[in-house]
């Protein structure tokens, strides 16, 4: 079941997946621990908290570590006005020639009442990093927001301006403005192994200051939230209300910032994801002179190479991205890459996944020159190109708007290409190159590299054959459409909803 990331902490369901995932604001009230009295202006961590010694066996407290770094760790509230729909009504699922359809249909059209406006109410937690006030949160917790506060850990309530955002890896930085100097922590600089210790300081539950421990269970986990997944995965609860908040090594030093947590019934099972320094520093940093990031782009819808693409390729393993579609006028195009190459590496670094490779062209940034090393008909070549700016989501919306697959797929949330322009996708059907995580086709348990060959019961061969199947069915009132689906579990069918029908 796909990922729905919500801003408002509803779970997010990971693709290809059973269990379950949830961004972790909570709406709650303000409740801070203890006075911090006066702010030094030296960083809220301990240099050497615990010996070697003691951290080899289990220290025996974090009281230390945590008194250094709490005053830093603060609860971000924040308020927005969004539009409701009054009188929302669904058609039920019935024939046009049922006696009660133009009842319905007639009673669902008055019932529609106009937009309103209300206000809501979240909050996250927070840290500060710098001693002028400068704050690191989720983009999720501030995205909507039209009010900003930041609540700090003696008690004091101060406004708060959102510097910049960052969606692709949920970051954002604000700013408080107190006139003296705030305690701080910063970054860390090694890399957290798995096994190491790992402390995680914010604010579940509107509570105020809490604090959980745990280790470091894996790196470079992907959750299916976006193309630059790297998360931490740490085993130190966290609850509603963390987002954003700071996980801190045994010595006080910042190695992640708390995102995402697994979970079946939307609270804490003891698996938690942080966004992890490396990541967020520099992102960070790129917030704060600009307000936003710019990442390298070549323009290439990818999906990975699966066992019998490999093998119908002729290639000696699954590594690589695989070039589902060029798009038009874009870097990738230009430099006479086509759909069925496979992207093996990048200056010479060799790419194991899409997201390998989307990673390190976003790292690049744009203007750069790059060397890829691609695979073509058996043939390694190479070709050097200019990478462009990775568009925002505005623009790229859009680019959907005005492409091909049309509004229809745009309400499946999905992008597909003739089957027949990706080797080793097979000779019917379309394939599935991008899809929405919390769209609707991902949703009824399609995913990225399916291939449907079948709308409605007649053969599809391009996005307009799938767009008329689901016109058609909107004419005739039907409010979903079959289709049968060719995938790595084998062949399948997959009801799709009709967007507009009923």
């Amino acid at each position: 079941m796909p990922i729905a990331i919500n801003p408002r902490d509803r779970a997010m369901e990971a693709p290809r997946r059973a269990s379950r995932l949830a961004l972790i604001g909570a709406t709650a009230a303000f409740a801070l621990g203890a006075a911090i009295g006066s702010a030094p202006l030296t960083p809220a961590y301990a240099e050497a908290p615990l010996s070697g010694s003691v951290i080899s066996a289990g220290p025996a407290s974090f009281a230390d570590i945590v008194e250094r770094v709490k005053p830093a760790v603060v609860a971000i509230k924040v308020k927005a006005v969004e539009d409701s729909q009054g009188g929302a009504f669904e058609m039920p699922d019935m024939s046009p020639d049922d006696p009660m359809y133009r009842f319905f249909k007639r009673f669902g059209e008055q019932g529609q009442g106009r937009p309103q406006k209300h206000m809501t109410m979240s909050q996250g937690s927070g840290f500060i990093i710098s001693p002028d006030g400068y704050v690191v949160t989720n983009n999720h917790v501030v995205e909507h927001a039209n009010e900003v506060e930041v609540a700090l850990d003696d008690g004091r309530t101060l406004p708060a301006k959102v510097v910049g955002k960052d969606k692709r890896t949920d970051l954002a930085l604000l700013k408080i403005n107190d006139g003296q100097k705030l305690p701080y922590v910063e970054w860390g600089t090694s890399t957290p192994r798995v096994g190491d210790w790992v402390i995680a300081v914010g604010n579940p539950f509107g509570l105020g200051g809490s604090v959980t421990a745990g280790i470091v269970s894996a790196r470079g986990r992907d959750i299916g939230a976006g193309p630059y997944d790297d998360f931490l995965q740490i085993d130190a609860p966290v609850n509603r209300g963390n987002s954003g908040g700071p996980a801190f090594d045994a010595h006080g030093n910042v190695i992640g910032v708390n995102t995402a947590i697994y979970s079946p019934s939307g609270g804490s099972i003891g698996i938690g994801f942080a966004i992890p320094t490396e990541v967020a520093k520099d992102v960070v940093a790129a917030l704060k002179e600009k307000g936003s990031v710019s990442r390298g782009w070549i323009g290439v819808k990818i999906q990975s190479v699966t066992q019998e693409i490999a093998d119908s390729m002729g290639l000696k393993s699954m590594k690589g991205a695989l070039i589902a579609q060029p798009q038009k006028g874009a870097p990738a195009e230009d430099a006479g890459l086509k759909a069925g190459d496979v992207i093996v590496a990048v200056n010479g670094e060799k790419i194991e996944t899409p997201r390998d490779l989307a990673r390190r062209i976003a790292a690049l940034g744009p203007g750069k020159t790059v060397d890829l090393t691609y695979q073509r008909s058996g043939a390694e070549k190479n070709v050097k190109l200019k990478l462009g700016t990775l568009p925002d989501d505005r623009e790229a919306r859009a680019d959907d708007e005005n492409s091909e697959r049309g509004p229809e797929l745009s309400g499946l949330g999905i992008e597909v290409v003739p089957a027949t322009e990706v080797r080793g996708a097979g000779r019917e059907g379309v394939l599935v190159t991008d899809l929405d995580p919390s769209g609707a086709a991902a949703q009824k348990g399609l995913h990225r590299g399916d291939v449907i060959v079948e709308a409605g019961g007649r053969p599809v061969s391009s996005s307009s054959d799938l767009v008329a199947a689901l016109e058609s069915a909107r004419k005739d009132g039907r409010r979903s459409v079959l289709l049968r689906v060719k995938s790595t579990d084998g062949a399948k069918f997959v009801a799709v909803p009709v967007k507009g029908a009923g």
